[in-house]
This record gives C-alpha cells, sequence and structure tokens, in this order.
C-alpha cells in the first residue's frame, strides 16, 4: 500500500478527526444556511452574483468558527491562516460556480436547488483543505 494510502487508514482510525469532521460539518451547516438566506435575498442582482456574495459572507463566517472551535488547537497567525483559508475557499467557490453552471445553466434545477446542491458537491475539497493546508 502506498504511504498516502497507509496515512489516509491512519486518519481515519482517530477518533479526533471523527470528532473534527463533525464540527466542521456543524460550523459548514451554519453557513450553509447563510449562504442559501443571502443568496435567496440577493438572486435580484442574478443567480451568479448572489452565490459570489453569499460565499463571501459564508466563508467569513466558515472562517471565524473554524478557527475558534474546529481548528482551536492550531492557532497559527490570524492573516496567514486567514490567507490559506480564503485560499482554499476560492478554489472551493470555483468548483461551486463550475457546478452551478451545471446545475442550473445547463440541467435546468431551480436556482436554490442548484446553489443547494453545488454548496454540498464542494464539502469534502473544502474539509480536505483547510484541514492539511489552512489550520495545520
Amino acid at each position: 500500500m502506498s504511504l498516502i494510502a497507509n496515512r489516509a487508514v491512519s486518519a481515519l482510525r482517530r477518533r479526533h478527526n471523527w470528532v473534527q469532521l463533525g464540527q466542521f460539518a456543524v460550523v459548514g451547516g451554519v453557513g450553509y444556511a447563510i449562504n442559501l438566506v443571502v443568496y435567496a435575498l440577493l438572486l435580484g442582482l442574478g443567480a451568479h452574483t448572489a452565490a459570489a456574495i453569499s460565499f463571501v459572507v459564508s466563508a467569513a463566517s466558515n472562517y471565524w468558527w473554524n478557527r475558534h472551535w474546529t481548528f482551536a488547537h492550531a492557532k497559527g497567525h490570524f492573516g496567514y491562516q486567514g490567507m490559506r483559508f480564503f485560499t482554499v475557499s476560492a478554489v472551493a467557490f470555483g468548483a461551486n460556480q463550475l457546478w452551478l453552471y451545471l446545475l442550473l445553466d445547463l440541467a435546468g434545477l431551480g436556482k436554490v436547488v442548484a446553489q443547494a446542491i453545488a454548496i454540498l458537491l464542494v464539502v469534502p475539497l473544502n474539509f480536505i483543505g483547510n484541514k492539511l493546508w489552512s489550520f495545520r
């Protein structure tokens, strides 16, 4: 088995990682709700513009909660961690925009439903990026 596979199996066996994933899910759930509410309120600006603004609002909330609760043990420099967090978030936002385009513009789903699904599809990318880079 490769080194990466061994590390992944080892990480899955640690209770702390599962607790942290649960905390990340709670923070993400709140951010998810914030994102959808802000998105729905701003739809008059267009779906993709509303998604961009709702992303910034929910990412700011998620950063604060993840820094002070989920990854509290990894207290690094506020600005440095913030830059990394928002870099990971920007990559996740790019993936979100791709999914939103596919679900909204190509599949014809409703705007809020498409955004709700797109957010869920980028959660794994977001968690792994933040755990392994932003808050390591």
